[in-house]
């Protein structure tokens, strides 16, 4: 018969104080994430890490500067926040637009054809998901400042099988005034060779995703006032002059990485010009 050995074992080995209690994990304090600092209640988005300072944003655009470690909140529960871990890129790198990267590959001559947007906005927002695509495929974008003059546009540049034009529109939706401007050109003598899409929003600020700028949805504006400020007047944002504006674009812009951050009714509609005047000659 064996007889248990109650004795031989020292009670005070290991750690004996950790017994029970309960283990905060960490997480790494990745852009975007959204968290609460204990002390404050403040809280708001990961926009920036630097020395062991993390900064948040919380959604009137205010920045607070805490230190890493614990005190935090992530959806309700304690959480010690530290630095993210450098990370090796797995398999082929992708574009902002989803797209394999082409490693090592200049900038193609710019094709005949080309790509309009309404305005600046417009341009910078494709620039950014789509830029290395563009580069690539040497598809150059320009911007028209309204669409009330596409008509004479195309009929100035021309379009031919081999020299296509593509058109973002915004709030292409029926009975629009854009729509019947659209309509016009695609029945017009160059039709063929014109492509005119559209999304359904009134600006392209609307086609980033609402939670990307920490809202549930974009704001209703009154047609009475002019959208974009509108929109900074309802969430807060100076408004006054058109630098205000500008300022507040690029917050907005600045919150995209990547094509998951934009409403599919646009990446859709851009890829289809990209295809379109990408290509082959049609006979």
């Amino acid at each position: 018969m064996v007889t248990p050995d109650r004795y031989s074992q020292d009670v005070l080995a290991g750690d004996w104080r950790a017994a029970g209690r309960k283990v905060i994990p960490e997480q790494e304090a990745v852009r975007d994430l959204v968290i609460e600092e204990v002390a404050t209640g403040f809280c708001g988005a990961v926009v920036g890490l630097e020395k062991g300072i993390v900064t948040l944003e919380d959604r009137f655009g205010k920045h607070r500067l805490f230190p890493l470690g614990p005190g935090f909140l992530l959806d309700g529960d304690p959480v010690v926040l530290v630095a993210p871990k450098a990370k090796q890129p797995a398999g082929r790198m992708r574009t902002a637009s989803g797209s394999f990267a082409v490693a090592n590959t200049p900038a193609r001559v710019a094709l005949p054809s080309r790509i309009f947007v309404e305005g600046r906005h417009d341009a910078e927002l494709v620039e950014k998901v789509w830029g290395a695509d563009l580069r690539v495929e040497g598809v150059v974008v320009e911007y028209l400042e309204g669409v009330d003059d596409l008509d004479a546009i195309v009929r100035d540049f021309s379009p031919t099988p081999d020299r296509r034009i593509g058109v973002l529109v915004d709030h292409l939706v029926a009975g629009s005034k854009e729509s019947r401007i659209a309509e016009a050109v695609q029945r017009g003598p160059h039709g063929r060779n014109v492509l005119v899409v559209g999304h359904p929003y009134i600006d392209i600020w609307a086609a980033v995703k609402p939670a990307r700028v920490g809202l549930e949805a974009w704001p209703q504006i009154p047609r009475s006032i002019e959208w974009k400020h509108g929109i900074c007047q309802a969430l807060g944002w100076p408004h006054d002059e058109q630098a205000d504006i500008a300022r507040a674009w690029q917050r907005i812009l600045g919150q995209v990485r990547t094509y998951a951050d934009l409403e599919p009714a646009l990446l859709g509609r851009v890829e289809q010009l990209i295809d379109f005047v990408t290509a082959p000659t049609r006979l």
